[in-house]
């Protein structure tokens, strides 16, 4: 707290012992759980059964009305009574900082506490008795019978406030509403996704994980709400997620606005535009969710935790921050397509960023760089790049020709023909008739599934569809895709890619293969955990998800790719 990519507050997740958590659970024995979200909420119903009874536990964080600037910053644990009775335990163990500092616990009355250390605050409201365990940590037993409530609230405070504002309890009819309103909120929310096809469940839950990977305030969107979950147990490829991506951020509206949820569109192109301080010239390809560059992103290890089930470094910050990708040109231009396709009109300001960013591409293509996989090994030039780029020269083109702009619409011209003399020469195999990987690489990458979205090429070319039976061909196993097979200079492995094994269904799905999209697509499906998440990656023979969790980015994808197969906006 407050944001997806501040420091923890509960991080047991990458060390159990150090990390810090909140539980809620039975005492007996012997006992059962089953969760799902209610209805089409990112509000958490777990249900418990034991000899003498049932009980339920909801979890949310609390939405506030008008809130968007001003949120609660809460998380609310609320314990029902459903038949019989029931004990529970409940521990509330803070650990600040990455686990590294042991918050001072403080008691405003029985109920009330307030944890404390360094910049960070949290106050801990009960309706019922919680006691101090060696000032760190506070515990209660809990006994639920049937029709009965208890009420648990943690909310972020700054903790220079409670020097002069000492927290105060809620009632318990303030904390019922908060729950109530967070239910209704998110349902009004998802009513306004128009997919109605068969599996609109899934579709539905998918959009819900992207809207909660928003940062309000800001506009940013996370591609993912964690750090450091391994792309193979034990292995040190281990990266921090929680920050705005400007490519999968884009991919994120594009697949909530075909769902009809563009607000978010809109919303994420005003961030990108204050975080480049509307110049090109500044533009990175990630930022912090408040809009931060530098300091919120450099990378480091935290070398106390243990990591998740021993998969080390553990590491905050992200120095992908710092490197060439220039498809990145190619994304503000789809971006800025899309939403002139909604009837929005660049004003000056707005059409000045994009004439910058479309020369950005005319120049930048022909130089290496680090590609959508953010290789750490030297740059290269990746046919993926390079048709993003020209998707920037081409959409530029298209949009100053419809709104009378003016632009160097000849200059442009000519660099997308020479971009797509270029790919033709060089990034394409004519004996296979296959796209490649990158220049001078006889290799496939599965991002080559994503050239027909830039119109560079159709779904049902020839050449795209031997490029797409290749990849299914070469780099799955299984049914799952992998990204590449050649070293991109990381030692250790990965699992399979998710989000590929969607890019390769939605290919298929759109070249009317339809039947082999459906297999593949339902291979990939049925790595969701029980309430329908995501991973970043998947290992087909432990059958273990891996990765940052929930993944944005395979979210995406599997809307975009159940679109293509089952519904088309407007239907």
């Amino acid at each position: 707290m407050p944001r997806l990519d501040s420091g923890s507050y509960f991080g047991r997740l990458v060390d159990w012992e150090q990390g810090g958590f909140c539980s809620i659970s039975p005492v007996a024995s012997e006992w059962s759980s089953e969760r799902r979200y209610i209805g089409e909420t990112l509000v958490l119903e777990t249900t418990f059964r034991g000899p003498q009874g049932e009980a339920r536990l909801t979890d949310c964080f609390a939405m506030r009305e008008g809130g968007r600037h001003d949120p609660y910053h809460q998380i609310l644990r609320v314990v029902d009574g459903v038949k019989g009775s029931m004990e529970f335990e409940v521990r509330v163990a803070p650990r600040f900082d990455y686990g590294s500092l042991k918050p001072w616990v403080r008691s405003h009355g029985e109920r009330l506490f307030s944890a404390i250390g360094g910049d960070e605050g949290l106050v801990i409201d009960a309706d019922f008795d919680l006691a101090m365990v060696d000032r760190h940590e506070l515990r209660a037993r809990i006994e639920v019978r049937e029709g009965g409530r208890h009420r648990l609230s943690l909310q972020h405070v700054r903790p220079e406030s409670l020097d002069y504002n000492p927290p105060e309890p809620m009632s318990r009819r303030t904390l019922d509403r908060r729950l109530s309103f967070t239910i209704d909120w998110w349902n009004r929310w998802s009513s306004k996704i128009g997919y109605d096809a068969t599996n609109r469940a899934a579709v539905v839950r998918s959009a819900v994980a992207l809207k909660a990977l928003t940062n309000a305030p800001t506009g940013a969107i996370a591609a993912a709400v964690t750090t450091s979950l391994p792309e193979w147990v034990g292995g040190v490829r281990n990266w921090d997620y929680r920050y705005s991506w400007i490519r999968d951020s884009i991919f994120t509206v594009r697949s909530l606005g075909d769902l009809g949820a563009s607000t978010e569109a809109d919303a994420f192109r005003r961030f990108m535009e204050r975080c480049a301080a509307g110049s090109v010239d500044d533009l990175q390809i990630l930022y912090g969710l408040g809009g931060e560059r530098r300091r919120w992103l450099n990378e480091w290890e935290i070398d106390w935790l243990e990591g998740y089930r021993g998969s080390r470094p553990v590491r905050v910050g992200n120095d992908a921050s710092s490197q060439a990708q220039h498809d990145t040109y190619g994304y503000l231009l789809d971006l800025a397509w899309r939403w002139a396709k909604r009837g929005n009109v660049p004003d000056e300001d707005y059409w000045a960023f994009l004439v910058a960013a479309v020369d950005a591409a005319a120049k930048s293509w022909r130089e290496p760089d680090h590609g959508i996989w953010e290789v750490r090994a030297e740059p290269r030039h990746f046919v993926h790049s390079k048709v993003a780029c020209w998707e920037a020269l081409d959409h530029g083109a298209r949009l100053a020709t419809q709104f009378g702009f003016e632009a160097p619409l000849e200059s442009w011209a000519r660099a997308a023909d020479e971009i797509r003399a270029a790919i033709e020469a060089e990034g394409y195999d004519a004996q296979r008739g296959v796209f490649l990987q990158a220049f001078g690489s006889e290799n496939l990458d599965a991002a080559l599934l994503l050239l027909p979205r830039t119109g560079f090429i159709a779904w049902d070319d020839e050449r795209m569809i031997r490029t797409a039976e290749a990849i299914r061909a070469e780099l799955s196993v299984d049914g799952f895709v992998w990204r590449y097979r050649d070293p991109d200079g990381l030692p250790g492995e990965e699992g399979a890619f998710l989000p590929c094994s969607f890019w390769l269904a939605e290919c298929l799905a759109r070249s009317g293969r339809r039947d082999t999209a459906l297999e593949v697509f339902e291979v990939a499906a049925a790595t969701s955990n029980d309430l329908g998440l995501f991973a970043e990656e998947y290992d087909p023979a432990s059958r273990e998800m891996l990765g940052n969790f929930p993944q944005g980015l395979t979210h995406l994808s599997y809307i975009s790719a159940a679109i293509a197969l089952w519904w088309e906006p407007g239907q």
